[in-house]
């Protein structure tokens, strides 16, 4: 499929959203001795693409494709509807509350760089924010991406989140950080093919990371702190 330029900024670390507050699970990961270094990164890196990151970009694919239709044209019913679905694979309440601040903070700047009524009804339809997944699935088909467009960008932002941060907490090398992300590029295009399959939504992925769901509640509680999550 052709390359879309829109694609860059959706994925594009700058893009005003409240990203760089948010840590992915590296920094609690940091402080108990999980991640020390580059090999620990990769380790980090590749089970958070695995999980998380093909749920995630699971749930964009569904956001762009409903937010492309016109017959019948979605309603707030349906966007309430996939936002449960995106919060009933996030166990963690820490991470439910995260990734509806991320979404809430992204659909406030998307709403005005590539305004859409699709994102307007989901505005009404989420008041508190709907999950930062659904978010991007409805921004990129504002931006004219395509659902794999969607979850490309979504898998990639899990995982270079929380990459970004390592360099932060640790003082790594960027350039071998930038090596571990190079290498995860055929697992990150396998994980947006798989999560472009169509299927009914509530056969979409679920799996759990145990581990990231008790790294985030382990964060919340944890009184300094660089990042949000």
């Amino acid at each position: 499929m052709p390359p879309n330029a829109a694609l860059l900024l959706l994925a594009d670390s700058r893009l005003p959203a409240g990203g760089h507050g948010h840590s992915g699970g590296v920094e609690q990961a940091v402080r108990t001795g999980a991640v020390t270094g580059t090999e620990d990164l990769r380790g980090f890196l590749r089970g958070r693409l695995a999980t998380t990151g093909l749920v995630t970009a699971a749930l964009a694919a569904a956001a762009c494709e409903l937010a492309e239709a016109s017959e019948p044209k979605p309603g707030e019913d349906m966007w309430r509807r996939l936002d449960g679905e995106a919060d009933a694979r996030t166990a963690s309440p820490a991470q439910r509350s995260a990734a509806r601040t991320q979404g809430r903070l992204l659909l406030r700047g998307a709403r005005r760089i590539w305004p859409s009524p699709a994102l307007d009804t989901l505005a009404r339809a989420v008041p508190e924010g709907p999950h930062h997944p659904v978010v991007l699935g409805a921004v990129a088909a504002a931006a004219r991406c395509s659902p794999y467009d969607a979850a490309l960008a979504t898998a990639y932002t899990a995982i270079t989140g929380p990459a970004t941060a390592a360099v932060r907490l640790l003082g790594l090398d960027p350039v071998d950080v930038h090596r571990v992300l190079a290498g995860l590029v055929a697992a990150l295009e396998g994980v947006a093919r798989a999560a472009t399959a169509r299927t009914a939504w509530e056969d979409l992925p679920a799996h759990a990371a145990p581990a990231l769901d008790l790294l985030a509640e382990q964060h919340l509680r944890t009184e300094v702190r660089l990042f949000v999550s």
